[in-house]
């Protein structure tokens, strides 16, 4: 359900609802539903579990909806960029901030302190606090914010259950590291999940919990911002397998630290470090596993692939409130229990679940992706490389229009000294292999439509964009030799694939220094994919300056037998 949610297209009714709903039934979970939990336990527990289901489901509702507003409301890569950072920071404060007021606005609220743990009174309050919030939150960003309305969003395809499973098994890379993912999601949110446990019932001392999460919610924040340079220092793999390293060291402290709060603090927060950096990771190895299926399967499931992260996500949550609870029964963790009151077995029982067995789901999971996951940056520019030589094979034997025979006329995309195709440097297009077409050695940074019709293709570098004229030509414009190396930085986009383009309409904008920079060649190359369709190719203007707008390529002439 939630993957169907999030190919839909328009999200803010989906946040809306996720949001309201949600909200309403969290603080009911936090009441004892009008003296029901000691009138009648047996019925309490069925109705709890019911609306616990149900507030995760319209969780889901609004998270997916949240995160699939940042393509929404902007097509500018560097909005997005933006949007998406300042959004990861948010979630980070956020979900510490909680950590660092849930002890305070309980025993504030409580009538008993409860040995620091406060009563019913206090834990609704708190649960009413957090519901007022995600309700907030949940109209500003259904009032405040606007969706992007384009052809492609408007007929976005449905994908069915069948469908889903289909595409995951096909796709090896998304499957091994969604298996990859959750062993390890599963695994730190039991830890997570039982840290306030560990300091009522271990330290005995609740209240230092708040102060945890403040450190968290700091750190969380450079850890974020650190993840840019460390993958283009030591690539994101190296970086998931260092992050794993720092993490399964401050497991085995976290276990010997027994009741000294620095120890804890210590090893605590070196558990949270490394958690949003393999989360980008893994986020950035699902995204690129949308070209790996591309590629494998001739289709792009986006949406579909996007969705299995919070997906993931959901269903470690679920089996880490489980095994939470399961931990605080076996250790004799019950209301009204101190730290004084817990056992040595009991205590022994606790670490074994809250550092065993998540060590041991982080290790599998590190194995799984050791041995399988090998969807790597090197890797994926050779998938878009790919990309580019077959993203107009599935559109030529479509039936042609009616304008097929009619000249068509290429306008320069952008100013600068032109030369035929045949003398660039990257031998693909040299060669013809991409078909015949020119190059132009650009003096202005802006790449504009050679004509009216359709994007047929994009690339998440942004280097490269594919189009299809009203009458049949294809045509792929690349800006520079290997510019796919610079993973989309220095280039922005202004349409996406479906949209309907007029000749002369800003397409892609670069930084002609920031390829300069990195010593790659910034002739854009100009190919016909399709020219050996049409009888007529002819170069008009063939050396010497040409600008944005200038007629320069035509091609016309009867379709050829394509046998």
């Amino acid at each position: 359900m939630i993957i169907l949610i999030a190919g839909g297209g328009h999200f803010k009714p989906w946040i809306l609802a996720g949001g309201t709903v949600g909200s309403i039934v969290l603080a009911i979970l936090f009441s004892n539903m009008g003296g029901l939990n000691n009138s009648n336990p047996i019925m309490y527990l069925i109705i709890f579990a019911i609306l616990y289901i149900t507030m995760d489901i319209f969780y889901s509702f609004k998270d997916v909806g949240f995160w699939s507003m940042i393509p929404a409301i902007s097509f500018d890569t560097k909005e997005r960029e933006k949007t998406a950072t300042f959004a990861r920071v948010g979630s980070t404060i956020g979900a510490n901030i909680v950590g660092i007021f849930v002890m305070p606005l309980v025993l504030a609220f409580s009538v008993n302190s409860n040995h620091g743990q406060g009563d019913l009174r206090g834990w609704f309050v708190f649960g009413l606090t957090i519901a007022v919030i995600s309700l907030i939150s949940a109209i500003a960003v259904g009032v405040g914010t606007k969706e992007t309305d384009t052809d492609l969003r408007k007929n976005a395809e449905k994908t069915s259950f069948r469908d889903v499973f289909k595409v995951l098994g096909r796709n090896d890379q998304l499957m091994w590291l969604s298996l990859t993912y959750g062993l390890y999601t599963a695994g730190i949110q039991i830890t997570n999940s039982l840290e306030l446990y560990y300091f009522t019932y271990i330290l005995g001392k609740p209240s230092q919990f708040s102060f945890l999460a403040m450190l968290n919610s700091v750190i969380g924040i450079f850890a974020v911002l650190a993840f840019p340079p460390m993958a283009q220092k030591f690539s994101r793999r190296n970086v998931f397998f260092i992050s794993i390293g720092v993490m399964i060291a401050s497991i085995i402290l976290f276990a010997f630290s027994g009741q000294s709060l620095m120890l804890v603090l210590i090893s605590a927060v070196l558990f949270y470090i490394p958690q949003p950096l393999i989360f980008l990771v893994v986020l950035m190895i699902i995204s690129d596993s949308v070209e790996y299926g591309q590629l494998k399967f001739g289709h792009r499931d986006e949406s579909l692939t996007l969705s299995v992260r919070p997906l993931l996500d959901k269903l470690g949550g679920a089996v880490s409130n489980g095994v939470a609870g399961l931990t605080a029964v076996l250790a004799g963790m019950t209301a009204g229990v101190t730290a004084n009151d817990v056992t040595p077995h009991g205590a022994l029982v606790f670490k074994l679940m809250m550092f065993g067995i998540p060590a041991l789901l982080i290790l599998i999971g590190t194995f799984v992706f050791f041995k399988k996951v090998t969807l790597d940056e090197k890797e994926h520019e050779k998938i878009v490389n790919e990309l580019e030589k077959t993203w107009h094979q599935h559109l030529e034997n479509e039936e042609e229009t009616d304008d097929a025979s009619k000249v068509t006329t290429l306008i320069a995309p952008v100013s600068g000294q032109i030369m035929p195709l045949s003398q660039v440097d990257e031998d693909k297009f040299a060669d013809g292999t991409m078909g015949e077409g020119f190059g132009i050695k650009p003096t202005s940074e802006v790449i504009i439509a050679p004509f009216d019709g359709t994007v047929e293709a994009t690339f998440p570098t942004k280097h490269a964009i594919g189009l299809r004229a009203d009458s049949g030509v294809l045509t792929l414009i690349h800006i520079g030799n290997e510019t796919v190396t610079l993973k989309g930085n220095g280039f922005t986009q202004f349409v996406e694939q479906g949209d309907r383009i007029t000749k002369g309409q800003k397409l892609i904008e670069f930084s002609d220094q920031t390829i300069i920079n990195a010593n790659i060649d910034d002739t854009v190359m100009i190919a016909v994919s399709n020219s050996n369709h049409f009888s007529n190719k002819d170069l008009v203007v063939q050396t010497g300056h040409v600008n944005s707008g200038d007629e320069v390529f035509k091609v016309s002439g009867p379709i050829e037998d394509k046998k």
